[in-house]
């Protein structure tokens, strides 16, 4: 593996989650045209919406107290180029995430679209229900500690949502930022009503935009329901565990561990998992995500975490550990680098093991997370060569469903567009 991180994006893009970066004066990233730094439910998309080399997308940590001692800084150069320095040394160009023109536009009903969905690198994420109930539990939250979610609503992010809301937005971030995928997220309610809350939703931007479909919740104890989330167009679901070990899961999400318990949350990932296709010749848009954090328990459990989450099928989503300002874990140091290159190192190479379908949806980047594919930066070139031809099969994979999928895409924005702009009006 190259060491050295002018040279290699995806160690950079690791180093940036674990360290973080500093924004020197010479760089005002609204004049610039970049994305606002943003408070949203998700928690994570507090930093820098940044681009790096190899086209790598990432959220830069750069409002927390631990990035005051990074020795990243983010600069603009007299030439109006925008560069990562380790103090005075030039690490890597970047560009920042292009802040869409929707952004400062308004709904129907009147609320800016902003506070309704935002982009996380090039997908839309969208929290639309109201704030996740281990947050109102008495005497005390029982909320995972280093959850930010009760903390950011109503700060850039909307309450409840309509679901009209939802089509207007996510219409808008189709016709203007060449949508493919829109993600739901909700926390706990009690009655497990999340999935009944969503539904709704996702079959109205469904119809209306004609995008690929993801959803977060809890996991429902009526796993049938998922293959009829499935049958109404959903494409991916995720079930946040978040720690694999037993003692710490419940030591960190207390609220989960109750309600839920871990078991729970790893048979729903296994059971989703079997409902994609077997056909090696078909690809059907359908994953099970297990997704974990890495940096709240030894590096050795996340990577256990990420060997079982593959070999039932399923696709690792791994968060580096970030700690949010007035989170009960706002004190936790991040992990250090060292920790993390196992991590993402075993999560391509167990994906590629497994022959998972890693990075097959047409531009989806992602910024908060590493995804699979680009942890490729972070094996050694042995490694690389023992899966060339696995990474030739996905290459292929990509091709062709791309071009079926986006020629699909394109046929719906032109059915919608021929049907007088229904859904994407907005004041």
């Amino acid at each position: 593996m190259e060491t050295d991180v002018r040279n290699n994006p995806g160690l950079l893009k690791l180093d940036l989650y674990c360290k973080g970066a500093r924004i020197d004066d010479s760089l005002m990233v609204k004049d610039e045209g970049g994305r606002p730094i943003l408070r949203t439910r998700a928690g994570l998309g507090s930093g820098l919406e940044a681009i790096l080399p190899d086209n790598l997308w990432t959220n830069i940590p750069t409002s927390e107290p631990f990035t005051k001692a990074s020795p990243y800084v983010v600069r603009r150069r007299e030439d109006g180029s925008i560069w990562i320095d380790r103090g005075k040394e030039p690490i890597a160009p970047i560009r920042l995430a292009p802040r869409p023109n929707w952004y400062d536009r308004k709904t129907s009903s009147g609320i800016q679209m902003s506070r309704v969905g935002t982009l996380q690198g090039t997908y839309l994420g969208v929290y639309p229900a109201k704030v996740c109930e281990y947050w109102l539990e008495k005497p005390a939250p029982t909320n995972c500690r280093f959850c930010s979610v009760g903390l950011n609503l109503g700060a850039d992010d909307a309450d409840e949502k309509k679901v009209q809301e939802v089509v207007e937005v996510a219409c808008a971030a189709r016709e203007q930022s060449d949508l493919t995928y829109i993600d739901f997220n909700t926390g706990h309610y009690e009655g497990e009503t999340y999935l009944d809350i969503l539904e709704p939703y996702i079959r109205a931007v469904k119809e209306a935009t004609g995008c690929l479909i993801g959803v977060q919740t809890p996991p429902h104890a009526d796993l049938t329901r998922y293959r009829d989330l499935k049958a109404m167009g959903v494409n991916r679901v995720s079930f946040c565990f978040e720690i694999f070990d037993p003692e710490r899961f419940v030591e960190v999400c207390p609220g989960k561990a109750e309600a839920y318990g871990l078991d729970r949350y790893l048979a729903a990932v296994e059971h989703c998992a079997t409902l994609a296709s077997r056909n090696p010749f078909k690809f059907e848009p359908w994953v099970s995500n297990g997704e974990i954090i890495a940096g709240l328990e030894p590096y050795q459990s996340s990577i256990r975490a990420i060997e079982w989450i593959t070999s039932v099928g399923a696709i690792p989503t791994v968060c580096v550990f970030r700690p949010l300002t007035g989170t009960d874990y706002s004190d936790v140091p991040p992990p250090s680098l060292e920790e993390m290159v196992p991590v993402f190192a075993s999560l391509y190479e167990q994906c590629m093991r497994h022959g998972l379908p890693i990075g097959a949806a047409p531009n989806v980047n992602v910024s908060l997370v590493m995804l699979p594919w680009e942890a490729r930066w972070l094996v050694s070139r042995k490694t690389r060569r023992r899966f060339r031809l696995k990474e030739a099969r996905l290459a292929l994979l990509r091709r062709v469903f791309a071009r079926k999928f986006l020629a699909d895409l394109r046929r719906h924005d032109e059915k919608r567009r021929a049907a007088a702009g229904v859904g994407t009006k907005a004041s």
